[in-house]
């Protein structure tokens, strides 16, 4: 069974509390404290799995859970960390919060592995808080909770090249015919009712991938037939063969049915209409007036705005060749780039509650700015500033929140000195 969606859960794991204890040992006068930290929670993890090309396993199993972490115990003992949940998924996965529909990460290119949500930090012994005026300290710092989300997992195939047309117009056998694919072939609509995938091995070339949309009707985008189930499948795709009936075998006019299937992609998604075609108008192979034949109208009407027309047949392979080297030259001419998918919703960003309070003031004695707060606080706990990504997320936390707003309002320059939990930076605006 093949299955290009899901929604699934997935939660991270809660830090471990810090312990509170003693140090007891006979000949010790006032050991002090001595409870130790509390483990990490387990992260949520993605990993690309080549060998993958459907998301069945996440129809069956719907919640995923990483392991919390543990407390910390007596004797200065570390509680220990949580295991991290590992998914694997097929390339060509995009992950996306499922309230929005905003995307969070598109498993896609140089994105092989990505952790998703971090698991919370383990909470302080009560060791961390002796001093000199409070030696027995009878609090320790609770873990950092678990984050959780609801995601949709999207199977956009990786392909080069899209196959689209009228059901019936032979896209099956064409496909059978120039790759390794066994596409189902058979002379009724909706023959092919998944995605087919094949590779084109060219003398000279480095080839090139094909997929094949089913289900592409007029009305698609409304729903009607397999609707649009499937077009996503070619949002990655650099050029698209537009298959058609040119023959008229079931008595359909070809160049209205090529505005009808360009009307709905345009529908779909206006980008992926305006990506270069190659019409292949097909089953020449029954067309026994070649003089006279439909092809040419086909041609008068389509070359002329700039998208060539290759008459083939898909049964006898005659044409076949041409179209294919001419599809193999648009391809290296756009370039070797996958498509992939910018981030439209943090995580991180999401997690940090908007409702927490904060504080930004001038601290006169040091000659510094200090920022503060529970909100600020918990979104230093879900970046990691030592990465240039993990600093431009914080910058932009702080720009969001309007937190570089009261820092110009209290009159910060360009060298001045922002701290925030122990973090210093040198304010440039």
């Amino acid at each position: 069974m093949f299955a290009d969606r899901a929604k699934i859960y997935v939660r991270s794991g809660k830090g471990g509390d810090g312990h509170v204890s003693f140090r007891r040992e006979k000949y010790v006068p006032a050991g002090g404290p001595d409870g130790g930290d509390g483990g990490k929670g387990g992260d949520v993890i993605f990993v690309v799995d080549q060998g993958l090309n459907t998301l069945i396993d996440f129809r069956n199993v719907r919640k995923y859970k990483a392991q919390d972490g543990e407390p910390g115990g007596k004797r200065n003992c570390r509680g220990k960390d949580g295991s991290d949940i590992v998914l694997k998924v097929p390339p060509g996965t995009v992950i996306k919060e499922a309230a929005s529909g905003q995307v969070i990460v598109d498993m896609s290119g140089d994105n092989r592995q990505v952790t998703l949500l971090k698991g919370g930090r383990g909470g302080s012994g009560n060791q961390h808080y002796a001093t000199s005026t409070m030696q027995a300290p009878t609090y320790a710092q609770p873990g950092r909770p678990a984050k959780e989300l609801e995601i949709l997992l999207e199977l956009k195939v990786i392909a080069d090249v899209g196959l689209v047309g009228l059901p019936n117009v032979g896209k099956s056998t064409f496909l059978a015919r120039v790759t390794n694919a066994k596409p189902k072939i058979a002379n009724y609509h909706f023959t092919t009712l998944n995605p087919n995938l094949g590779v084109v091995d060219l003398d000279g070339t480095n080839g090139f991938v094909i997929a094949d949309i089913p289900g592409l009707i007029e009305g698609a985008s409304e729903g009607i037939g397999l609707g649009h189930e499937f077009l996503r499948h070619i949002e990655r795709t650099k050029v698209i063969i537009h298959i058609v009936d040119a023959a008229g075998t079931e008595g359909r006019d070809p160049i209205e049915d090529i505005y009808a299937i360009n009307k709905e992609l345009d529908a779909y998604n206006p980008d992926i209409a305006r990506r270069p075609q190659v019409i292949a108008a097909n089953k020449i192979d029954v067309i026994y007036d070649r003089d006279d034949s439909p092809v040419n109208a086909i041609k008068a009407e389509f070359e002329p705005k700039g998208i060539p027309v290759y008459p083939i047949s898909a049964v006898s392979g005659e044409g076949v060749r041409e179209l294919l080297y001419h599809v193999n030259g648009m391809l290296e001419e756009l370039g070797n780039e996958v498509t992939v998918f910018e981030q439209e919703f943090f995580p991180e960003q999401a997690a940090a509650n908007q409702n927490d309070p904060y504080t930004v003031e001038y601290d006169a004695a040091k000659d510094e700015y200090v920022v503060e707060g529970p909100r600020v606080e918990k979104m230093l706990g879900y970046t990691n500033l030592e990465s240039e990504k993990g600093f431009a997320f914080f910058q932009n936390f702080l720009k969001t929140n309007g937190i570089l707003e009261q820092l110009e309002a209290l009159g910060i320059q360009d060298g001045d000195t922002v701290r925030i939990y122990g973090h210093s930076f040198d304010y440039y605006k």
